[in-house]
């Protein structure tokens, strides 16, 4: 047992949180804590570390067990780098390290102290070996390169980090660090897919235990082999990942019903056989049964889930087939090309996908093709009858001075009475007084339901959505999905949630995040089990545009896109290096053939230093670390030998 909650009870004022809250996480464990916003799941979190008591009941935490948070704001040393951060969850290796280099200079001059100096120094070696201290730089090097954190960005001082980085880098000094159980909550937030995979891919085989809060049900799905949901106060535990959840939920709550109705069911039959009995000729058994009455434990008949908001979308005016057509589409501004030649088409009642790493020009995609921002080159066309609804990521098209009905007010008919608004408000969660309160007063997932309320309303054809569950629970998620699937118009979105755009996507726009882009028609699932040849199909051909007819606002003039200079693919694993020559028997342009062969080799073990498999196997790390210090030292020495060679004509 590394920590356990018996009859636990919190509460916030007039709110009770936690009403009996019973729940034990064990060694190994690998838990999904599920549950709406306010259900408990961070309190829990504040319980068991300590950073609040419990109104009643016990919680308890294994002896010198090591709790590790991933806090949602976190602090480094100030005036430390990237590198320095990470390699600081090994403070005590370093504390080692450093005790060992200084016993090895008094070592020439100890005199009578030697003997002394060198059980110490042995005492200290056996530690750090034992510690892991061989490979802790190739392991955090490995995880800060996993999680997005290239090498040039390792001198960065943490300051200069965003918000969003700082979190990851958080969350890479956590999982260094290795503690008994990490507590993780929304891990995800700050990640783009591909660090989501890679740490998927980490957790998996994690040996110590964790428990994710995480809205990301792909991730739960991926990660977790237990599920424990709070509702109500109370904690119910599931064997399984999140989809195995979702089945045992809807069979105990089935079984639960059936109980309650057999109950009620006999519960009836006797109060009427009591009622028959009571005065005649049973007098004794209608008594006796009425004692049974008494004491039978009555059953709680399956309460309704909680409402997640009423996302159904109103009727539309229908649009062309051909919605929206991309010819050979660049983007990105006049000094930096993000992504370059996209090309589809969209038709009515599809929805298209877009995913990325961040900074690939996701956001940028969307504005270009509403002509916010002007197309780099290629071609943007809009089908007939198109009326477009944007939901920004920031949820910038609210004003934080109105009033929520107000707001509505902006996008609704002057002949909208006070009393549609607020029932149609009232779809959206938004009850009673609550919808005088200011925008500027809402937290995050009330705004990003009034962007939805205000987007839903104005009767759209086409949503253009810019990660529309970021402020969404997995119930409200839920709903949209289920509204946005039954949309009969067009959607344009950009999603993190993988399992989001599984229910709604039709094609996927991958942006690779060096000017690359790549079209699929398809799912995510069927877009990744293509990407790793788990499937055999391509992506479909681009059909030739017909009929197209461009609507409001005008095409943008387009410019002719920037000249980008890729570097060449890396060669494949195995390319040897060649050994340094006699600087008289080579010319430059045979050292320029070694040094494009170190470079590559460089650039793959960098590459395989950032997978999970690698970051779990410590003799890998060594070898690869060993072999990237040894290859950085020979791209140096050839440098310096064509640098040598290439000035010698002019000096003859």
């Amino acid at each position: 047992m590394l920590f356990r909650l018996s009859e636990v009870h919190k509460s916030y004022g007039t709110q009770d949180v936690l009403r009996g809250t019973t729940l034990q996480v064990n060694p190994g464990e690998h838990v999904g804590l599920v549950g709406r916003n306010g259900a408990g799941k961070s309190t829990i979190f504040r319980l068991v570390r300590g950073e609040e008591t419990s109104d009643r009941g016990e919680v308890v935490r294994a002896r010198g067990v090591k709790l590790g948070l991933l806090d949602q704001h976190v602090h480094f040393k100030p005036g430390s780098t990237v590198h320095e951060s990470a390699l600081a969850a090994f403070g005590r290796l370093q504390q080692i390290e450093h005790e060992m280099h200084e016993l090895e200079h008094r070592m020439a001059d100890a005199g009578d102290d030697l003997e002394k100096i060198l059980e110490r120094y042995s005492d200290l070696q056996q530690e750090f070996e034992h510690e892991g201290g061989f490979e802790y730089a190739a392991r955090a090097e490995s995880i800060l390169q996993g999680l997005g954190f290239e090498r040039e960005m390792w001198s960065l001082e943490t300051e200069k980090l965003s918000g969003g980085q700082q979190n990851r880098l958080g969350l890479a000094c956590l999982l260094l660090a290795a503690p008994d159980v990490l507590l993780l909550d929304e891990p995800t937030n700050h990640l783009d897919v591909n660090a989501v995979e890679w740490l998927e891919e980490f957790l998996r085989d994690y040996p110590s235990a964790y428990v994710i809060i995480s809205h990301d049900r792909y991730f739960l799905d991926r990660c977790c082999r237990r599920i424990i949901e709070l509702e109500n106060g109370r904690a119910a535990n599931y064997t399984g990942n999140y989809s195995d959840y979702l089945v045992e939920r809807e069979e105990r709550r089935e079984a639960q019903q059936r109980a309650y109705d057999n109950q009620q069911q006999l519960i009836a039959k006797t109060e009427e056989f009591i009622r028959r009995n009571l005065a005649g000729q049973k007098t004794k058994q209608a008594k006796s049964r009425r004692k049974m009455l008494e004491k039978l434990e009555r059953l709680d008949a399956v309460r309704p889930d909680q409402s997640s908001g009423d996302f159904r979308l109103q009727s539309i005016e229908r649009t062309g087939n051909h919605v929206l057509t991309v010819m050979d589409l660049a983007v990105g501004y006049p000094d930096k090309l993000l992504a370059d030649k996209i090309a589809f088409i969209l038709r009515r009642g599809e929805c298209l996908g877009i995913i990325g790493p961040n900074g690939s020009g996701k956001t940028t995609f969307l504005k270009t093709i509403l002509r916010k921002i002007d197309p780099l080159a290629g071609e943007v066309r809009w089908g007939t009858k198109v009326q477009i609804g944007y939901y920004a990521q920031q949820l910038d098209d609210l004003d934080d001075r109105n009033e929520i009905i107000m707001e509505l007010r902006r996008v609704a008919p002057s002949t909208a009475t006070a009393g549609e608004l607020r029932s149609f408000l009232a779809k959206f969660l938004f009850t009673g007084d609550d919808v005088y309160k200011h925008v500027r007063d809402l937290s995050g997932g009330e705004k990003g339901r009034l962007a939805l309320a205000k987007l839903i309303y104005s009767r759209v054809n086409v949503l253009v959505l810019d990660e529309p569950t970021n402020h969404l629970d997995i119930p409200s998620r839920e709903a949209l999905e289920e509204a946005l699937s039954a949309y009969e118009g067009t959607i344009v979105t950009i999603s993190h949630d993988r399992y989001f755009l599984d229910r709604v996507a039709t094609q996927i726009l991958a942006l690779d995040g060096v000017g690359g882009a790549e079209h699929y028609d398809g799912d995510y699932t069927e877009y990744h089990d293509w990407k790793l040849g788990i499937r055999d199909s391509a992506p479909a051909p681009l059909p030739e545009p017909d009929n197209l007819v461009t609507v409001a606002p005008p095409p943008a003039q387009t410019v002719e896109a920037p000249v980008v200079k890729t570097p060449p693919p890396p060669k494949k694993p195995g390319v040897k290096v060649i050994k340094k020559k006699k600087p008289d028997a080579r010319t430059s342009e045979q050292i320029e053939v070694d040094i494009a062969q170190a470079e590559s080799r460089l650039n793959e073990i960098s590459q395989q230093m950032g997978t999970p498999e690698v970051a779990r196997d410590a003799d890998r790390l060594i070898a690869l670390n060993d072999e990237y210090q040894q290859t950085e030292a020979l791209l140096k020495t050839l440098y310096d030998e064509w640098d040598r060679v290439s000035q010698e004509p002019a000096r003859a």
